[in-house]
Order: C-alpha cells, then structure tokens, then sequence
C-alpha cells in the first residue's frame, strides 16, 4: 500500500485532535456566532466534497451505462442516507441547541450525547476519505492522488474547529482541561477506523465502487442536512451561517478542482 493512503486517512484526525487541544490555549468557550460560523464552514464543505469528490467520480466511473450513468450514483446515495437515518434510531445522541436527545432512551449526561452525535458525524467523513483511496488504490476513473488528498485536507479544515466545538463546551462544564482534550480527540477517532474499514472490504467490491462513493455522499449530506444546517441556523442573525456554508463550499470546490 503506498504510502499516501495511510497518510491520507490520519490527516482528518490529526485535525480533530488539533483542534481539540485548543482547550489548552483559549480561556473561554467559543461564542454562539464563532460556533455557528464554524459550523457553517464544515457543512459547505461536506457539501462541496460530496459533489465534487464522490458523486462525480461515482458517475463518470458508470460511463458505460450511457444515459443511465446516474443509476448507480442514485442507488448508492440513498443507501447512504437510509444508512445514517438507521444510525440516528438507534444510537443515542444529542445535538446542539435540542431540548431532548435523539435515539433509544438513555441514562448518559448531555455532553456524552453530544459526543455521540459528533460520532455520528464523522462516520461518514471516514468512509469518504477511505472509500476515495480505495478508488485512488485499484484506479477507479476520476479519482487521482491530488484529488483523494484534497478531500482529505478538506475535511481535515472543518475537523480543526470541530475538535475546539467538542473539547471547549466540556472544558467550560468540567474544568478539566485533560478530560475535554481527550473526549474531543475520542470523538474524531471513528474517522480514521472507518476509512480503513472501507479500504479493506474495497477490494471484495470494486464492482461497486460507485455505489460506494454515492453512499458516502448521501451519509455525508444526511448530516449537513439533519445536523449542521439547523445548527448554524440556529437563532438570530442565521446569515452568518449562511455566509461560511458558502465560503465553506467555495475552499473545497477551489481545492478538489485546482488539485484533481
């Protein structure tokens, strides 16, 4: 396995765990405009990368099906979707600004839950990054190493805050800064083990790569739909959200075309 794969699967994490330490640098929690901001930003981006990196590759890679080149793509990205609504049933989790938790009931404190849905979250963006390299490793039409790691930068650029999000409201609950660093860093761990996972079964399914990178498109989207959207929304003055879901959407746009 050359080199980039793996490289390019731990750079998301070792974004999150950046950011989570952040909770060693700043005195306060982030501002509710700061986090909305942010939040913003993670959700143009998983738009853009979804288009861009994964439905686009997943049509051009079903060209020989002519018209019905978007067949696949379909399939996959409601599979996707489906996947993630599953998850949403059955893992308890609690999303910002929700006055009750989602999912079965349970006796966890709120900012587990809140850990869990960040969890959740990045599930998806695991799959992507592994089931891009996965194309990248058997030569799948449209992917290339410029592009699978703009993906991977990316997603690491909206995990950098993502980590501060985790740790920084932790920090301010418990006053333990070791404690907010880990579970902000634990809540991007899934990331890396979830790529990994997919590059190994890839190999049984190459067949289905375009299914596969449909159904990391329809995950991803499900979360910015679902999750993100409605936090950055959230409140007055929502236009700043608005505003870093676009500059959001135009850095990964910027990144998968300059670099693919």
């Amino acid at each position: 396995m050359p080199i980039q794969i793996p490289v390019g699967i731990l750079i998301p994490f070792a974004a999150t765990t950046l950011g989570s330490a952040f909770v060693y640098f700043l005195h306060r929690s982030l501002s509710d405009r700061t986090q909305r901001f942010l939040t913003g930003f993670a959700a143009g981006v998983m738009t853009a990368a979804s288009i861009w990196s994964l439905l686009i590759p997943a049509i051009e890679d079903s060209g020989s099906l002519g018209a019905f080149a978007f067949l696949p793509a379909a399939a996959g990205f409601w599979l996707g979707i489906l996947f993630l609504l599953f998850l949403d049933h059955v893992l308890p989790h609690l999303h910002r600004y929700a006055a009750e938790a989602e999912g079965p009931t349970s006796r966890l404190a709120g900012d587990t839950l809140m850990m869990l849905a960040v969890t959740i979250h990045s599930i998806p963006e695991g799959m992507a990054v592994g089931v891009v390299f996965a194309g990248l490793l058997y030569q799948t039409e449209g992917i290339t190493l410029s592009s699978a790691m703009a993906l991977s930068a990316g997603i690491a650029i909206q995990n950098l805050p993502e980590g501060a999000i985790v740790s920084m409201p932790l920090y301010a609950s418990e006053g333990r800064k070791g404690k907010a660093f880990v579970s902000g860093m634990l809540s991007g761990a899934v990331e890396p083990v979830a790529a990994a996972l997919t590059i190994a079964l890839s190999g049984f399914l190459i067949p289905l790569m375009p299914y596969l990178l449909s159904f990391a498109a329809g995950a991803m989207l499900y979360v910015v739909v679902e999750e993100l959207i409605p936090e950055m929304s959230h409140g007055r003055h929502s236009n700043i959200g608005v505003l870093a879901f676009a500059f959001g959407f135009t850095v990964m746009m910027a990144l998968d075309v300059a670099l693919g």
